[in-house]
């Protein structure tokens, strides 16, 4: 029977950290608290994978891991720890690397492969060139420049015969082989050559897909690939011939051509997948194709290792990742559910501001991004907040209306790097308007238009119809409603019956099989359209304070209420009290201790404003030209601030990636070296200038502290609140690590187990003794929190379920505002503290009622007594307090 996590730990595992080293830290994770280690995935991924989502193999244990003996050692370790395991698995996508031996029969075999149906490809393009063919964007150049200067060869390995570009390689079509096989036999010559180039010609065209046809085509392959390496290992000479042969084709332009456009697939210049890619990938990532998880089959196939795994106990947990790329996630989740009842799985659901997790979907809950931006929102300040919107603007002179700034993101993302999803929704919507002929006369170019724009006006990843089923929900109409209003408010030149039209297939007003297919696959959309648009470009360019750029946050929020805290926690308790509590992952944009720092600007805007301005002012003479420009400036001071001690090396690394996602001045495909080298110079000089170096360490002391006391206070909610809590790799001491790949840079766990240690034998009045000094040390605080509430939920695990009370405990007075504070269960509270920086421990008047009883601080040794107490009384020894009712009460 499955284990209930009571705390995970994630571990990012690769080639340089193993399941051995993982295995060689399980006694310092069992002893800080931790009952289930959470890994990134581990079946078999692509050379080099440094995540594990790029997936080639369900029925294998990773090779650079340690494979499947490392994986048994592993688990006996954490079994004789008595640590669980909760692993991370995609269903959505695999990688197109040759490893992948489907998706290889797919290349080989095209739509007769016996895997082209588990696949999300598009057989029938409306381009005749791309009909029953898979678009291959992966030529540095276009097609004929490559083909003439010599770069595509093909070649044999034994019996395989390969299509070979640079390290690329791809498998010939079985009847392709007829032509080098056939003059093989002339140059031998030979009759047994002869006979196979022959019967490989008679193989049935690659078109069907009756299953038949696919297996005794299939059969018959095998059979001939067989003699033919039998023959080859027989008679070195017709082997040789062979060769032969395949040079001559490669020498030889036109007969090169000729043989490439009898292949499966269609090599094509990288930059045509934005416009004619033929197949679902993972947001515009080429190399990841999506997988039709709908299909039991295709389920069953992919599943049967970790639902073995979860049978035999050897997994407790599984964390899905991206289930909003699936065609239909509930029945996704209830399949699984099915399989496990179980397991603990949560889902790696992004929710917007205001948005609740489906409660019909069977799982625990998220993978933490909504709590995380709860408290990022709960830690600054609303009327900071507003000042900076003044500051940001009069510096970079941007627009700060964020609205419209996703929607010109996301607009751009439709047009560009998703816009081969656009043009098969397009299509499919063409099909609908031809069968009504109240709409047959709209354009297709409205058509992608209007596609374009709803897509763009959805605030929400995703909805959840199914019209096969008709199921449709009040959330999902609004969410359709609002998003049509707004498209036909922002773009009145198209004709508003258009939008009409699109909204009554979405919301199954008008039905059929090609409007359930728009449906669909217009879901799987609108994901791909906000990630790419939101957090991975307007988040790099909206930079008012980028500690609110997260993963499922809105940047343009002042702030949250206390009440609205609480709100959001009572919610949690009552639908998915198990859920993740998380506040970094191997994607979030910042860490959490990075974000904690920059919080602390909105309590002092106009101190930041100063700063800014003489920075600006003193560094001017470091500009190359315009370059760079104010915005760029502005997010970099703020990245410097929060990621401090931070090198030039990092810091350059860092805003490569943050210029390019921005796409602002230079992009990832349209590259602008000037402006690039231009910013790297500026960090350069920086980094050389000690003044400006001295000037950033006195601001960012003047602030540490209160940055030191928000991590403490989001860490303290984070293992107390409904939930969860889970910890990223590292992040149990200060940490101020930056977007991957900073955040996985090797994690130093001998100097955390030798603090942990220490931590085990000093007792809480010790420990406060020289708390002052430990804020500067290497994260003691944040240990010795993380430390005391894991033990602590251990201890007291009735405290923390799925059964236990969440009672929000108001403060009154002067600085009540600035407390948060609730009580768990019975027997346990919570007390933290907001705007630090402000309050600088004058609570003056400010009291706590405290739950009847005699209390003990876990994190400072102090005892209370029930009733009004007061709350400097409560956080003079440590910023935040954890207080547990004594069992004698």
């Amino acid at each position: 029977m499955a284990r209930i996590p009571h705390s995970t730990y994630r571990l990012q595992l690769h080639k340089g950290f193993t399941f051995d080293d993982a295995s060689a830290i399980a006694p310092y994770l069992r002893d800080l608290g931790i009952s289930h280690v959470y890994s990134s995935p581990y079946l078999q991924a692509g050379p080099e994978s440094m995540h594990g989502y790029d997936v080639v193999d369900h029925h294998r244990v990773n090779r650079e891991l340690g494979g499947a003996e490392a994986h048994e050692r592993f688990s006996k370790r954490l079994g004789e720890l008595k640590l669980g395991q909760v692993l991370d698995i995609v269903p959505n996508h695999m990688s197109v690397h040759r490893d992948n031996r489907m998706w290889w029969d797919v290349l080989e075999n095209g739509p007769s492969s016996r895997f082209a149906t588990f696949f999300d490809i598009d057989w029938n393009s409306v381009e005749e060139k791309l009909r029953d063919k898979v678009l291959m964007p992966v030529l540095g150049d276009q097609y004929g420049r490559v083909l003439a200067k010599g770069e595509i060869k093909l070649k044999r390995e034994g019996e395989c015969f390969l299509v070979q570009y640079g390290e690329q390689a791809f498998p010939m079509a079985p009847r392709s082989l007829a032509w080098p096989l056939g003059r093989g036999a002339a140059l031998a010559p030979s009759d047994e050559l002869n006979f196979l180039a022959s019967s490989f010609a008679r193989l049935p065209e690659p078109t069907s897909t009756e299953r038949e046809v696919q297996l005794s085509r299939h059969r018959d392959k095998q059979v001939l690939q067989k003699l033919l390496q039998r023959l080859c290992k027989e008679e070195p000479r017709a082997c040789a011939a062979i060769d032969e042969a395949l040079e001559e084709i490669n020498n030889n332009i036109d007969s090169l051509d000729e043989i490439l456009s009898q292949q499966n697939f269609r090599l094509a210049y990288w930059k045509t997948s934005d416009q004619e890619l033929g197949y679902r990938r993972f947001f515009d990532v080429n190399s990841l194709i999506g997988l039709r998880m709908e299909r039991q089959y295709v389920f069953d196939e992919t599943h049967e290792l970790i639902l073995y795994w979860l049978e035999k106990g050897l997994l407790d947990g599984i964390r899905i990742d991206h289930p909003d790329g699936l065609r239909d996630p509930r029945q996704y989740l209830e399949r699984l559910r099915a399989k496990a009842p179980e397991a603990y799985i949560v889902v790696e659901k992004i929710l917007e501001p205001g948005e609740w997790l489906r409660t019909e979907w069977p799982v625990e809950g998220t993978s933490g991004y909504d709590f995380l931006n709860v408290c990022n929102a709960l830690l600054v300040k609303p009327d900071g907040m507003e000042a900076l919107t003044a500051i940001y603007r009069d510096f970079t002179g941007q627009p700060t209306n964020f609205d419209d700034i996703t929607f010109e993101k996301k607009t751009n993302v439709a047009k560009e790097t998703l816009a081969s999803d656009v043009n098969r929704l397009t299509n499919i919507f063409v099909q609908i308007c031809e069968s009504n002929r109240e709409f047959r006369d709209f354009t297709r170019a409205d058509i992608r238009r209007a596609i374009r724009t709803v897509a763009a006006c959805f605030h929400v990843y995703r909805t959840y119809v199914v019209a096969t089923q008709n199921e449709i929900c009040e959330d999902d109409i609004n969410h359709i409603r609002q998003a049509l209003k707004e498209a036909a408010e922002r773009k009145p030149d198209i004709d508003p019956c258009l939008f009409g039209f699109i909204g009554d297939v979405l919301t199954l007003k008008i039905t059929g099989p090609r409007e359930a297919e728009f449906v669909a696959r217009f879901q799987q959309f609108t994901s791909p359209v906000m990630a790419k648009g939101v957090e991975d470009t307007a988040f790099y360019d909206y930079d008012r304070l980028t500690s609110l750029n997260e993963v499922g946050g809105d940047p343009s929020r002042n702030g949250l209420s206390v009440s609205e805290f609480h709100e959001y926690n009572t919610h949690m308790q009552q639908t998915f009290p198990l859920t993740m509590t998380t506040l970094s992952t191997h994607d979030t944009k910042r860490a959490d201790d990075v974000r904690a720092r920059l919080a602390v600007l909105s309590e002092l805007p106009d101190r930041w404003s100063q700063q800014l301005q003489q920075w600006s002012e003193a560094n001017r003479d470091l500009r190359t030209g315009n370059y760079p420009d104010p915005n760029t400036e502005y997010f970099l001071y703020q990245t410097l601030i929060g990621a401090w001690p931070i090198d030039a090396d990092r810091t350059k690394t860092y805003m490569q990636k943050a210029m390019n996602e921005a796409k602002l001045e230079t992009s990832w495909t349209n590259k602008n070296e000037a402006y690039e080298n231009a910013v790297a110079s500026f960090i350069d000089g920086l980094f050389a200038r000690p003044a400006f170096l001295d000037s950033l360490k006195e601001f960012v002391n003047g602030i540490n502290r209160s940055g030191r006391v928000n991590s403490l206070t989001q860490t303290l909610l984070k293992c107390v609140a409904p939930g969860m809590p889970d910890l990223y790799q590292g992040g149990e001491l200060w940490d101020h690590s930056l977007v991957d790949p900073d955040n996985r840079r090797p994690v130093d766990y001998k100097l955390r187990a030798k603090l942990l240690k220490e931590l085990q034998q000093i007792t809480p009045a010790k420990f406060v003794e020289t708390v002052e000094q430990r804020f500067e040390d290497e994260g003691s605080p944040k240990l010795w929190l993380t430390y005391q509430a894991l033990q602590l939920r251990n201890e007291r695990p009735q405290s923390f379920g799925s059964k236990a009370a969440y009672t929000p405990l108001v403060a009154q007075g002067a600085a009540a505002d600035h407390v948060v504070a609730f009580s768990r269960g019975e027997d346990v509270v919570a007390v933290g503290q907001r705007f630090p920086q402000t309050i600088a421990g004058n609570w003056r008047d400010t009291t706590l009622e405290l739950p009847t009883g005699s209390w003990t601080d876990r994190l400072s040794g102090a005892r209370h007594n029930g009733g009004k107490i007061d709350v400097a009384n409560l956080l003079d020894r440590f910023p935040v307090a954890l207080l547990v009712r004594d069992s004698k009460n």
